[in-house]
């Protein structure tokens, strides 16, 4: 079921992010003018399409581990258009009483999420601004699916990177409603890397969405560490998404930081 309100009209005149990034995973629910910022964007950094695929790779992992670690209850924040590999796929293979409330601000993601699963119970979506952390919190779909006063896992994979200014103020907002063995999993991309060359793809990246409807904001190492709070930094740490939870799955880095923390009791 799907919780939101549903605009009569898309605004297909600017690419968005999350249709953008859709088109780099292979999907087909993107248009022409996401396809040709993708080209554009692979022109500026080679690596985007291959950093695409990384951050799933890395939310498969994520979910897997806090399933490890008897996590039954998923908030997919800016959870963009379903490709193979969704959260709930990954989650209610093992256990079909899992629980995922999917959220993200694009109608074209919410509608064919909300398609996708609509025979689901155990699934929800919701049309919200993820920056609204009240609202999100306080949305039927979200607050009467999941019950907080028990482990939540909540997932902010390759999306804070499209959120403008004070990251910190919202995120506290989620951290704060947790129950203790909670999981906060975060991935973000950075030119806070060793890498000059691949730094400053990273910003030429940034640069390419400045006039979209996505526009991107790149953050530090310690600023993506910060957005945990006082949450227990699990091993191995903030490190590249592909050497999460350990080294060397990948060929290369993506120059995007994976930060999954714990809260404790």
């Amino acid at each position: 079921m799907a919780e939101g309100p549903w605009p009569d009209e898309l605004d297909l005149s600017r690419p968005n992010g999350a249709r953008v990034y859709d088109h780099l995973l292979g999907g087909a629910h993107n248009f022409e003018v996401d396809r040709d910022h993708a080209r554009r964007l692979l022109a500026a950094n080679p690596d985007q399409q291959f950093g695409a695929h990384a951050n799933r790779s890395f939310l498969r992992r994520v979910v897997q581990w806090c399933l490890a670690r008897g996590v039954r209850q998923f908030l997919d924040l800016g959870s963009g258009i379903p490709t193979v590999g969704n959260v709930h796929e990954i989650a209610l293979a093992p256990d079909p009483s899992v629980r995922v409330a999917y959220v993200d601000c694009d109608p074209i993601a919410v509608a064919h999420s909300a398609s996708i699963v609509a025979d689901l119970d155990t699934v929800t979506v919701t049309r919200a601004d993820l920056t609204d952390a009240a609202g999100v919190l306080g949305a039927d779909s979200v607050a009467g699916l999941l019950a907080f006063d028990e482990p939540v896992a909540v997932l902010a994979v390759a999306c804070l990177h499209f959120v403008i200014g004070d990251a910190e103020r919202f995120m506290s907002v989620y951290r704060d409603r947790l129950a203790p063995g909670s999981v906060l999993a975060i991935s973000h991309g950075s030119d806070d890397v060793e890498d000059p060359d691949h730094a400053a793809r990273m910003r030429a990246v940034a640069d390419s969405f400045a006039d979209t409807a996505s526009p991107v904001t790149l953050r530090s190492r310690a600023e993506v560490r910060g957005l945990l709070g006082d949450f227990t930094v699990a091993d191995p740490g903030v490190v590249d998404i592909t050497d999460w939870p350990q080294a060397g799955l990948a060929p290369r880095a993506a120059a995007t930081w994976a930060a999954v923390g714990v809260k404790g009791g």
